[in-house]
């Protein structure tokens, strides 16, 4: 959607560089971003398959894309086009480009962070939006759908043409996503013990993805409902307050939720292990 793809954009790119954290960790500082191959491959998944994806949900459900605010694409003026189909490859360059920046300084779990909020501002949107409806207006089908939304339709939503589309898109998208992800994170892992420490094992490409799953849509979008529910409950300013407390509470403490879910993606021994070099405190 037009409206969360600049921060999936973004999250995409910080999951890249994530998945190759150990490799940009003992990487030359000075090699060029085009040079790395991990950057490379990541730009071309955005330009190849992540960009046009959302091209072809623009051009066939411009309401449903642009969260029910456009009917038809003559509603929608050219530069917005353009500046979608460029933020959807710019965004994840950003992504990739920080977080690599960030784990050459040995800030591997601040470059973590880049992803927990790039996939919390897209949820959040989605679920709560800017007056409310953002789950209403992601489970229409068009715009005639949500001027009567009601739940009877928004279970409709899961057999309707955009939905398919969305299937049929996470078919392609999803494997390479995957597959990289945990290759590029296994080979890290594989790494010298001297170099990089790592717990013993190497955890199954089913695990990594569980991981992954239970990270995004257990803890990114369990916040995303609550703090909705809070901006619901108390209005923008208290929810927002308490939104900034919960994320702190998740992430902050060393028993925090946020690390052990850094912990197990990257497979890091509890509860320190030393920056560059060493990766990130854990």
């Amino acid at each position: 959607m037009v409206q969360v793809d600049v921060f999936w954009s973004y999250g995409l790119g910080a999951g890249f560089a994530l998945a190759a954290a150990r490799q940009l960790a003992v990487a030359p500082r000075a090699q060029k971003l085009l040079d790395n191959p991990y950057f490379s491959r990541a730009l071309l998944y955005l330009a190849l398959l992540f960009g046009p994806s959302g091209m072809i949900l623009l051009w066939q459900f411009p309401d449903w894309e642009t969260m029910q605010v456009a009917r038809q694409l003559t509603d929608l003026p050219t530069w917005l086009g353009v500046g979608f189909a460029v933020t959807n490859i710019t965004q994840g360059i950003l992504g990739f480009y920080l977080c690599r920046a960030l784990i050459q300084r040995g800030k591997t779990y601040q470059a973590f962070w880049h992803l927990l909020l790039a996939y919390f501002g897209m949820l959040f949107i989605l679920v709560h939006g800017w007056d409310g409806t953002g789950y209403q207006r992601f489970l229409s089908a068009d715009h005639q759908v949500f001027a009567q939304w009601h739940w009877g339709l928004a279970l409709q939503w899961f057999v309707s043409p955009v939905a398919l589309t969305l299937y049929a898109m996470g078919c392609v998208l999803l494997p390479v996503l995957f597959k990289w992800m945990v290759d590029w994170l296994n080979a890290g892992r594989e790494l010298s013990v001297a170099q990089l420490p790592v717990r013993d094992g190497v955890p199954s490409g089913v695990a990594t993805i569980a991981t992954l799953l239970a990270l995004v849509f257990g803890l990114v979008l369990g916040s995303a409902i609550v703090i909705s529910a809070a901006v619901h409950a108390f209005g923008w300013a208290l929810g927002a307050v308490f939104g900034v407390a919960w994320l702190l509470f998740l992430g902050l403490p060393q028993w925090g939720v946020a690390r052990w879910f850094y912990r197990q993606l990257l497979w890091l021994p509890a509860p320190q292990v030393e920056e560059r070099g060493q990766l990130a405190k854990a």
